[in-house]
């Protein structure tokens, strides 16, 4: 499926209000409803859309801690790197993990309730030799914004 300028901008609207509704959405991507719903069950269809969630603000939940952490891992084969990997996904504290280029192998994101239960996921993950050979670990101290959209105006000119 090839996108149009209007399917970017039915993307771009959707990811800064998953909740609108399908004639406000036709207003400002100027389609009538019906076509805008179309485009948008096409979209869903084809994998654009993955799904749609709420933003938690955490600060008003309670105290948490988020620490980036470089990993590399001993071994570079494509086995070593899937381990690792599956072994990470189930770690509900892990809430995002980037294979990158550079001086290691992985940056991933914790998000947990203090640095003793970082330390702890750190621990058990070490335990499970899952093939980790070093780790640095970078507290965040404090996060001016959090943007929860991409720049799809950016990236795709429409």
């Amino acid at each position: 499926m090839k996108l149009d300028r209007i399917d970017i901008r039915i993307l771009h609207e959707l990811q800064k209000n998953g909740r609108i509704t399908n004639v406000e959405l036709s207003e400002l991507v100027h389609l009538s409803p019906s076509p805008c719903l179309m485009r948008v069950k096409k979209l869903q269809q084809a994998g654009y859309i993955t799904g749609y969630s709420a933003q938690i603000n955490l600060a008003k939940l309670g105290p948490s801690l988020t620490i980036f952490t470089e990993v590399t891992l001993k071994n570079h084969g494509q086995s070593d790197f899937a381990r690792f990997q599956q072994a990470i996904e189930k770690v509900d504290e892990a809430i995002e993990c980037h294979l990158v280029s550079g001086g290691y192998d992985y940056m991933l994101k914790f998000v947990t309730a203090g640095i003793s239960d970082y330390q702890a996921v750190m621990e058990r993950l070490i335990d499970m030799e899952i093939g980790i050979d070093k780790y640095f670990s970078f507290v965040v101290i404090k996060t001016p914004f959090v943007k929860s959209h991409l720049p799809l105006k950016t990236l795709f000119p429409i």
